[in-house]
């Protein structure tokens, strides 16, 4: 018999834990990132099929998230990579606390934290994967160049003809004395100049997009410094960052650069060559003579690795200001040379580069083949 104030003693029951379940959304993610494996299986068998992509689903992504985070004045990227530590504490901390019962609860939280970051090979793939697969900027559908291995001498006529533009664009740019040349703007001014650029430069061409969006100064540039690294495109975020420690003549080539990898340029050979071409299309003469500057550089360090005489012959074709201005960059890169810093990020930037089918670091540097096939294609007309 059980009276009305009789309590039934409740059987223990075995934690929650033991019987959870892989949450519904983790997955959809784990599917999604098998998916984008497929598509990047895709991309490099059809290279046609991956500009497609890259131009229409990637370029929507793209713009999308450079909407977003381009009201926001410090990077959003760098905000996230300094807030990690904080970030990977906590999760460990809730781990310990929450996740530590059994084997069980233990897999269930590493698979949870592992679909979090398949978040980030997911929107690589589709955002920017594609750009690493489609066919080259060199080929017909492009600017049509013909990208050959190129002689010395080919070299040393690149080299010339980008000096004597140099020298033309240096008579309207502003020099310290035997020191740097001096950007007349703020970054903001800048980064509007690029746009306008690029949007002459769209017209011209329909493999690229033009839209609005902003370059983003890193707030820790100086110790970016010691990684070598200029800027950087944060495709999981859609901004373009760039280190503003640098002399001013490369903050405009390096801009460029960074806002060719967020209109879906990948390759760092082709994004180095948008970048000069959009700075030749800017009204403006200091954009146009960091563009030219900037290219002779890679193509002048070519001509000194294959023939040293007809890079000292070259060379002194420069105004004295720009030589003072190279003088002064290197100098300044002194401090930055040799450092721990660089050998790693240099290390994990060539493993990365390597991986997307590219030739690593060095695909930086191949910009000269495609500077004199667009040479001698121009002396040609």
């Amino acid at each position: 018999m059980r009276f009305p104030f009789h309590k039934t003693e409740k059987k223990d029951t075995p934690p929650r834990s033991r019987y959870e379940r892989l949450p519904r959304v983790c997955i959809v993610l784990f599917a999604l990132t098998a998916f984008s494996g497929l598509l990047t299986l895709l991309f490099r068998l059809i290279p046609a099929f991956a500009d497609f992509f890259n131009q229409t689903v990637s370029q929507a992504l793209r713009v999308v998230f450079a909407t977003i985070t381009s009201p926001l004045p410090l990077s959003f990227a760098e905000l996230l990579l300094l807030s990690t530590p904080i970030l990977l504490t906590l999760l460990i901390v809730y781990a310990v606390r929450r996740h530590t019962e059994s084997f069980r609860a233990i897999g269930m939280y590493v698979l949870k934290l592992l679909s979090a970051v398949c978040v980030f090979a997911i929107l690589f793939v589709w955002m920017f994967g594609a750009g690493y697969y489609g066919k080259t900027l060199a080929s017909p559908e492009k600017l049509d160049l013909d990208r050959q291995d190129v002689s010395a001498e080919e070299l040393y006529e690149t080299a010339l003809h980008l000096s004597e533009k140099v020298r033309e664009e240096a008579q309207n740019v502003e020099f310290l004395e035997k020191d740097f040349s001096v950007m007349p703007y703020s970054i903001k001014e800048m980064n509007q100049k690029l746009l306008d650029a690029y949007d002459a430069f769209c017209q011209k061409h329909d493999f690229i997009a033009s839209f609005n969006s902003r370059v983003k100064p890193v707030m820790l540039s100086k110790p970016m410094s010691y990684t070598h690294i200029t800027g950087v495109y944060s495709y999981f975020t859609g901004e373009a960052n760039i280190n503003v420690n640098f002399p001013d003549y490369t903050l405009p080539f390096t801009a460029a650069h960074e806002l060719a990898h967020q209109r879906g340029i990948a390759r760092e050979d082709e994004a180095n060559f948008i970048a000069y071409l959009v700075c030749l299309e800017s009204t403006d003469p200091y954009i146009r003579y960091s563009g030219y500057l900037n290219l002779y550089e890679y193509v002048a360090s070519a001509l000194y690795r294959a023939n040293p005489d007809l890079y000292v012959k070259v060379r002194d074709t420069l105004p004295s200001e720009v030589r003072y201005e190279q003088i002064a960059y290197s100098n300044f890169f002194d401090q930055y040379r040799d450092s721990v810093a660089s050998d790693i990020s240099g290390a994990v930037n060539d493993t990365y580069l390597k991986l997307q089918g590219t030739e690593g670091t060095r695909s930086y540097g191949l910009v000269v083949d495609l500077a004199v096939a667009y040479d001698q294609k121009m002396a040609k007309k």
